[in-house]
């Protein structure tokens, strides 16, 4: 976990130590609770949240955000209802609304959509008093103007990671000026591209020729139905030494890619987004060679945190960047069971 959200835990545990105890202690009476205070496992509870993981049930990377979901609600008491929306910007926007016609308290959204499709809705929502918070893309203008009213966001800082990723492939790639990458991504998302701009950035700095595919609809809803896309980049450009998959579930699966484009363990640098237990197994034999772990349970648990924290006892909107690790063959072994255990 990184220091940041240690950082941001502790100040959760200190402001519930200064509510349970902001009546002056003597030598034999205990101090009384605070009205509201978080004294109890329920104290979220009646709090109705309507929370998006984002993809489809059993995803490697969404289960593991609605697991930390699962965990908050069991930890507050709040009563959570889960949208599983495909990783379809379009069908997020129309499932926001249909969320915020039943009036629960807060929504927490995944901000693939971006400002400008997502923003006149979270105005509705807002001007019904619905807390609506963000994970995993950044909605920037809408967190700016909602900040008080609990707008934060848990995830990653995209454009960062997406960098630090690139350029730590061709650091330990061993790629070099004129050579072909292949990045498979999501450029054309609002807020959601910036993590895909951002590895490209790192790509081309070093010189590198990028062959750049977008992740298509059905391959964003299923990611073995990239296989034939995969297939034919590499029938064109054979001579391909690093790939980079900038969705989680099409890392899960480059150890399928791989092998249905003809490689074995090693011919290509693989590197991607986001552990599963798809991922581990590739690490551990060979097909991919890093990974940058986002920590994304601690989306979904925060998600719900945060509208629970600004519904009871009004904290404003927290920015939590949920770290950005590098996983590889020497350390995957002591992240497998977390990970196997969909936590990681």
């Amino acid at each position: 976990m990184s220091k940041k959200v240690l950082g941001v835990m502790s100040i959760f545990f200190v402001a519930a130590m200064v509510l349970t105890a902001c009546a002056p202690a003597s030598a034999t009476t205990a101090p009384a609770a605070a009205p509201g205070a978080a004294t109890k496992a329920d104290w979220c509870s009646g709090v109705k949240i309507v929370f998006f993981p984002g993809g489809t049930p059993g995803g490697g990377f969404e289960q593991v955000v609605y697991n930390g979901a699962l965990q908050a609600a069991k930890d507050t008491g709040a009563n959570v209802q889960y949208v599983w929306s495909d990783w379809d910007p379009a069908k997020m926007t129309t499932q926001f609304q249909q969320a915020a016609a039943t009036k629960p308290d807060g929504i927490a959204v995944m901000g693939h959509p971006g400002d400008t499709a997502f923003d006149p809705l979270i105005d509705a929502a807002e001007a019904q008093g619905i807390i609506v918070t963000s994970m995993n893309t950044q909605l920037p203008t809408a967190q700016a103007k909602y900040a008080a009213n609990g707008f934060g966001y848990a995830g990653a800082v995209l454009y960062q990671a997406g960098y630090a990723l690139g350029q730590e492939a061709v650091k330990r790639s061993g790629v070099k000026a004129g050579d072909k990458a292949f990045l498979w991504g999501l450029l054309a998302q609002a807020g959601r591209g910036e993590r895909t701009k951002g590895v490209k950035d790192a790509l081309e700095k070093a010189g590198l020729t990028v062959i750049y595919q977008e992740i298509d609809d059905a391959t964003n809803a299923n990611a073995s139905a990239g296989v034939p896309i995969f297939t034919g980049v590499f029938s064109k450009d054979p001579d391909i030494k690093l790939v980079i998959t900038d969705h989680g579930n099409l890392t899960g699966t480059i150890q399928t890619f791989l092998q249905a484009a003809g490689k074995k363990p090693g011919d290509v640098y693989a590197a991607g987004f986001d552990m599963s237990g798809n991922a581990i197994t590739a690490i551990q034999g060979g097909w991919l060679q890093l990974v940058i772990d986002q920590q994304q349970y601690l989306q979904g648990y925060f998600g719900v945190l945060q509208i629970c924290l600004t519904k009871q006892y009004h904290f404003a909107g927290l920015q939590i960047d949920t770290g950005a690790g590098f996983a590889d063959k020497n350390n995957v072994d002591a992240l497998a069971a977390l990970v196997k255990g969909q936590v990681r």
